[in-house]
């Protein structure tokens, strides 16, 4: 019992995580309908700067709250140049847009930064731990629970976050009551890539850093955002602490650690084939 309690907490530690990543899969789907294949190498490539103001000298939280901003100034020009031009292209060449930016910033991160695996600091102190949790567990879960809460917040109760949840589901509309729907969109960008931003540095100094870490996790992400509903925020929550616990607990019991990724991959060809609104999205439907 007690290795079945530590799975599961183990589990939801790293499902904070992957609500993280998931929720900002999400948000960038409300806003152009299209899965942003390069979210996890967005996040990789902000916690190399992260990484690197921390070697020069800023303490981690200065270091975390800096980060954040600049990832998203970048989500922002990144909407701004790469995406704003294709926005009314067709759907395969927004999809190899996003692929192209996977590459790039991958190669990127490699040329600047080097592929050499980096250790990448905690900043949650021995006495954070709990029983069959380490501290950066515990950390790691309570900063992704805040951010969460935060965005939750935002969205509901600011007049600029209700903008963005407007603008999201009816541009049309949305124009017609004097929404700046373009720029909207453009911070809805920004939000995913601070969120991703938070998801990399709290994944860090368990995977260590290079360039490809992000790789796994994005996958779990993935099946997270279409298990709780690729349009439902709060389903992408529920969707990354149940991947989680399934992860774990699947991998210490059932099929072992080395397959652990096959549950998310079994997970998004399941939801695909039996439910592909997931739990909580919204079902499409279309008269003929």
């Amino acid at each position: 019992m007690e290795a079945v309690l530590l799975q599961v907490l183990a589990g939801l530690s790293n499902g904070g995580i992957y609500a993280s990543l998931a929720l900002a899969l999400v948000m960038i789907y409300q806003a152009t309908h299209l899965v942003n294949f390069a979210q996890g190498e967005m996040a990789m490539f902000a916690t190399y700067i992260a990484w690197s103001l921390i070697n020069a000298g800023f303490g981690y939280w200065p270091a975390f709250f800096l980060t954040v901003g600049i990832a998203f100034v970048l989500g922002v020009l990144l909407e701004r140049l790469v995406i704003r031009p294709v926005e009314n292209a067709p759907v395969l060449a927004v999809v190899v847009v996003f692929i192209g930016l996977l590459v790039i910033l991958n190669s990127v991160a490699g040329w600047i930064f080097s592929y050499t695996i980096k250790s990448f600091p905690s900043p949650f102190p021995g006495a954070l731990g709990i029983r069959y949790m380490s501290p950066h567990q515990v950390g790691a879960l309570l900063v992704t629970l805040i951010v969460l809460a935060l965005l939750y917040l935002f969205f509901r109760f600011t007049p600029l976050g209700l903008a963005m949840r407007a603008a999201a589901q009816n541009p049309v509309s949305s124009r017609l009551v004097g929404i700046r729907v373009g720029w909207m969109l453009a911070l809805g960008w920004g939000l995913a890539a601070a969120v991703g931003a938070v998801a990399g540095m709290m994944v860090a100094p368990i995977v260590y850093l290079d360039p490809n870490m992000m790789a796994g996790i994005l996958l779990y992400a993935f099946a997270a955002a279409l298990l709780g509903g690729i349009d439902s925020p709060g389903g992408a929550v529920v969707g990354g602490l149940v991947v989680g616990v399934l992860e774990n607990l699947l991998g210490a019991f059932v099929i072992g650690n080395e397959l652990k990724l096959v549950v998310a991959l079994v997970l998004i060809v399941g939801v695909l084939l039996v439910r592909p609104s997931g739990f909580f999205g919204s079902v499409q439907v279309t008269r003929v």
